[in-house]
């Protein structure tokens, strides 16, 4: 018979969003974004007290943009957690830009009752099946003890092979349940045990015989290339680049958000230069970049008929896709590694007085000194041109580190690309492989947090900034050093610039599709939170609150009056030089 007078003590139990909360932290995970609600705002909290900072936002379309952008300038999985159905359908946004930017990203959204499922519960949506076509792995947590594991598998899914985002499901049942504080421990280091087991399992190298056909085509071509993007920034590939391109004297061209990598100023920079660069090459060696519609597919009247393409990219299945002349699987990083390696056992390099370095030389020193001079003219009204100018020379400035710079819209976009400067890695975010629009405040907010060290600048058309505006007060509620620039000229491209024939039927008066308010007091937004608002239309104006706002580091808008004649309609890039 038991001693009566004998106590045992209960073990603590912990529920689903305590060990939901836990399993996030113990995989390394310190932040998240979202819209916290029924049924995930308990988890949001036990996510705090566990050492991840949460980062609120007022809607789940700009915390997920926040998320895939935090986990391109990383290397983590961006953390994305939404409320169930609508919630989970807004963040669809950004989970969908995490995978065509391929960049990792986990959604976390809080779903129905199972038991409820078909009869119409609160926010019910088969959330599994609407995320399927925008993630590369979907998983539901049935039970409690699922969610270790499945926090585990989802996490590490986003950051292998090629990047991109994955969904986690957590059903409001599963989150109140409870288990033993000691299983839950035991549960957590389980699922990270079976991690580390999987991860020996998948280690691939490239072979060393392609890397030497690799090595062989650019020292045989009259006319190399290397082009690099977003990939080879997300790998940190810039030393390898650096050592690479300084070693052989080839010309380079970054695609718009692997700008950086090397600095735009670098004498082998072909930006400059870039249809005769991608025109007249034979041999192009393209690292982290796919030959999609930002490099025009690879394909004739842009690219010679007879390039010869080296495809450097972690999937095999982009290079099948391809078809390259030879396609190198693999990290950037590592496989440049590898490149450099054999090109010292038998160096080459071009030299400055190369033909085609020469001509590439050449043709950007005429192309840049064509639109210094039209940088020089100081237009007022303002144009695109010359505020452009002007933040150039103030982001130029702030020396290193350098400011995170974020550029959305159309012609502020277009504008931007060719006269804003990059000089350090992963220092530019833009709307990407999609085009997105919309991703500014949330690339702004990703920024500040992930790279707390630097500056963040957003030059942003007003359209876009519209998209996401709110998110100001988010701005301001965490303090970030962010000063966002809004050229504002009256709408999509500039207003209303419809001829007088288009102007009939019975909605005749109403603005113009493209039409916003004229003169919209942006700066104002701001200033209704505590922040601090600039409205400027001169030279003098601009350079002074670009010092004052760069000097404070506290959350800004700029509001930049640009004559709405001045900007043309935009979508694919446009490249005259």
């Amino acid at each position: 018979m038991a001693d009566p007078n004998s106590q045992t003590t209960p073990q603590a139990l912990i529920d689903g969003n305590t060990l939901a909360a836990k399993s996030l932290a113990a995989y390394g995970i310190t932040h998240m974004f979202g819209v916290v609600g029924i049924p995930v705002t308990s988890f949001a909290n036990r996510a705090v007290a566990s050492g991840v900072r949460f980062i609120a936002f007022h809607n789940e379309q700009s915390a997920g943009y926040a998320a895939s952008a935090y986990g391109y300038l990383t290397g983590r999985p961006g953390i994305l957690l939404t409320v169930s159905g609508p919630g989970c359908v807004h963040g669809l946004a950004g989970l969908s830009n995490a995978m065509i930017n391929t960049w990792p990203m986990v959604m976390i959204s809080g779903s129905c009752d199972q038991n409820d499922v078909g009869r119409g519960d609160f926010q019910e949506l088969n959330q599994i099946e609407a995320a399927k076509p925008f993630s590369k792995y979907s998983v539901k947590a049935k039970d409690i003890k699922e969610i270790p594991k499945c926090f585990f598998e989802a996490l590490d899914s986003a950051v292998s092979g090629r990047p991109g985002g994955c969904y986690l499901d957590l059903p409001t049942d599963v989150l109140h349940q409870t288990v033993s504080e000691s299983e839950a421990n035991s549960l957590i280091k389980s699922a990270a045990d079976a991690l580390e087991i999987e991860k020996g399992l998948k280690k691939t190298s490239t072979a060393s015989v392609e890397v030497e056909r690799a090595v062989d085509l650019l020292r045989n071509a009259e006319r190399p290339l290397v082009v690099f993007g977003k990939g080879a920034a997300y790998a940190r590939a810039e030393n390898e680049l650096k050592k690479l391109l300084e070693s052989t004297g080839i010309p380079f061209l970054p695609t718009p958000m692997g700008k950086g990598l090397l600095p735009d100023t670098h004498e082998l920079a072909a930006s400059a230069a870039r249809s005769l660069a991608i025109g007249k090459c034979d041999v192009a060696l393209v690292v982290g970049a796919r030959l999609n519609w930002l490099l025009h597919f690879g394909e004739p009247p842009k690219w010679s008929k007879d390039v010869r393409f080296i495809l450097v990219d972690v999937s095999d299945e982009e290079i099948e896709l391809r078809k390259p002349h030879l396609g190198l699987v693999g990290d950037a990083k590592k496989v440049l590694e590898l490149v450099n390696k054999e090109i010292k056992e038998e160096p080459f390099c071009l030299g400055k007085n190369h033909p085609w370095v020469e001509a590439i030389s050449e043709k950007a020193k005429e192309n840049v000194s064509r639109m210094e001079a039209q940088l020089a003219k100081d237009v007022v009204p303002f144009n695109f041109m010359t505020p452009m100018r002007i933040i150039r020379d103030a982001i130029l400035a702030v020396g290193s580190p350098a400011p995170v710079l974020v550029s959305e819209g159309a012609n502020t976009m277009d504008v931007g690309r060719a006269v804003l400067v990059q000089t350090e890695p992963r220092t530019r975010l833009d709307a990407g492989t999609w085009g997105t629009m919309g991703v500014g405040l949330g690339y702004c907010i990703a920024a500040a947090v992930a790279e707390p060290h630097r500056l963040v600048v957003a030059v942003e058309g007003d359209s876009g900034f519209g998209f996401s505006a709110m998110e100001v007060e988010t701005l301001v509620r965490y303090q970030l050093p962010v000063v966002v620039i809004v050229f504002n000229n009256g709408g999509v491209y500039g207003g209303d610039r419809r001829n007088p024939e288009e102007i009939t039927g019975p909605f005749k008066d109403d603005p113009a599709p493209t039409s916003f308010v004229p003169g919209a007091a942006y700066h104002v937004l701001i200033e209704a939170f505590g922040g601090k608002g600039y409205l400027v239309g001169t030279p003098d104006e601009l350079k002074s609150a670009l010092n004052e706002s760069f000097t404070a580091k506290k959350p800004a808008v700029i509001n930049v009056t640009i004559d709405p004649y001045a900007g043309a309609e935009s979508g694919r890039m446009q490249h005259k030089n």
